[in-house]
This record gives C-alpha cells, sequence and structure tokens, in this order.
C-alpha cells in the first residue's frame, strides 16, 4: 500500500468545436510531495487512448516545472487552457478518423506515418540515411519524390516510429546552403495513425520517383491510402 493522498477531479473543458470533454484525472500525490511528483492518470470517454496518454505525458511535463510547490490546481487550470492544443498535435491529426474497438489499446498494432520533406541537397547521403533507419527500425513504406514533393511514408510498430520521428529531427540528415552538416528543420507530420484494415502494408522499403501526380497518385491508391492521397498531397501543389 502506497501511502498519500489520492483524489479525483472531473472538470468540463470546450474542445475546438464546442463539444464538452470530460476529463476525469487522478492524482496520487505521495507522503513526500511536492518535492515528488504526482503519480496521474487521466481517462475521458471523449479521447482515445492516445490522445488519454498524451494529457498525461505533457501534465507530466507541466508538473516538473512546478517541483517543490503545490501544483495539482495549477496543472487543472493548466489542462484547461491548453487541452485543445495537446489534442491537436495528438496522434488523431489525421482526419482518416481512427476509431479503436474497444478493448485493442491505440498503442498496439501497426502505425502509419506521412512526412513531408521541403528539400534535401545531399540527396543521396539522405536517402542513405533514411533507407538505413528504416530497415534497422523494421519499418517498410516509401521515399516518394515527385517535382519538388519529397513524402515518406511509414509503416510499423508505433514505438519504431515514434524512435524514426526522433532520428528525423535530431540528427544532422543534411547540408546547408553553405555545405555544413544540418538537422532538418523543414519537415511536417502530414498525418500519424493507425493502419486500418482496408490499408495495405508495404513489404519493403523502396525510393521511388514519378515523373506525375498520377503515378503517384497510383501508388497510394494500391495501397488503399486513396483519402490519405486527397487529403494531404494536392495541397502541396499550390
Amino acid at each position: 500500500e502506497t501511502h498519500g493522498i489520492t483524489f479525483r477531479i472531473q472538470t468540463s473543458v470546450k474542445e475546438l468545436l464546442d463539444t464538452d470533454v470530460l476529463l476525469k484525472l487522478l492524482f496520487h500525490l505521495p507522503v513526500n510531495y511536492p518535492s515528488t511528483l504526482p503519480d496521474i492518470s487521466v481517462n475521458s470517454d471523449q479521447l482515445t487512448r492516445a490522445q488519454c496518454m498524451d494529457v498525461k505525458d505533457k501534465l507530466l511535463e507541466q508538473a516538473k516545472k512546478h517541483l517543490s510547490e503545490p501544483m495539482v490546481h495549477d496543472l487543472i487550470l493548466w489542462i484547461q487552457q491548453h487541452l485543445k492544443y495537446v489534442i491537436k498535435q495528438s496522434a488523431t491529426v489525421c482526419n482518416e478518423k481512427t476509431t479503436l474497438s474497444k478493448g485493442t489499446s491505440a498503442e498496439d498494432g501497426i502505425w502509419m506515418l506521412l512526412l513531408h520533406l521541403d528539400h534535401m541537397r545531399a540527396k543521396a547521403k539522405y536517402v542513405k540515411t533514411v533507407e538505413k533507419w528504416a530497415s534497422d527500425l523494421r519499418l517498410t513504406g516509401r521515399l516518394m519524390f515527385m517535382g519538388k514533393i519529397i513524402l515518406i511514408l511509414l509503416q510499423g510498430d508505433r514505438s519504431n516510429i515514434k524512435e524514426y520521428l526522433i532520428l528525423q529531427k535530431t540528427s544532422k540528415v543534411d547540408v546547408d546552403s553553405s555545405g555544413k552538416k544540418c538537422k532538418e528543420k523543414m519537415i511536417s507530420v502530414l498525418c500519424e495513425t493507425k493502419v486500418q484494415s482496408q490499408h495495405k502494408r508495404f513489404q519493403t522499403f523502396e525510393v521511388k520517383e514519378y515523373s506525375t501526380l498520377d503515378e503517384l497518385q497510383k501508388e497510394f491508391e494500391t495501397a488503399g491510402l486513396t483519402t490519405l492521397f486527397s487529403e494531404f498531397v494536392p495541397p502541396l501543389l499550390k
């Protein structure tokens, strides 16, 4: 039995579309709180399990800033103001709404990531690096070039996808205009979602060049990703 105080708080937060999200927060304050962080658990019928985990992670990040001072009240105020941003950044950025059957966690199964890169100066080296990461992390998919558009589509375990994103954002993968090695700053995550039954699994990771938008579209269609294509690719051409 761990000593300390446990209390439940329910708070209703107005979401992006003015729907109310009822957050059920459980704080367990250890004996030496506030010099020790509280344990926090987050539940909500309106959020996916993955979103609840994101809210919990963000609350713990905030809690660290308040270490050694009473913080629960501040944390509740903070999440009331920031919930919509936390959820916006969460895994359901993808408008292919991920409906999870009860009992399967959002963390399980195969996930898919679609990234857009602005440019590659040191293309050959960059491509090799991406291929190596995909192979090390057992990710399959495509690195796709069409005109100026560069897309990376990956499928694999969620933890490996997250690991890939960290590598992509923190490693010196390219060179800047003066030829110095640099990190990738011009990258955007277009979509991160669970692979659904209608999506085909890629068996390998391949680098492909397409000469027309139609060819690129066919690649997505073959993989059962027509909606993903129509939602995220045409806007890149503007």
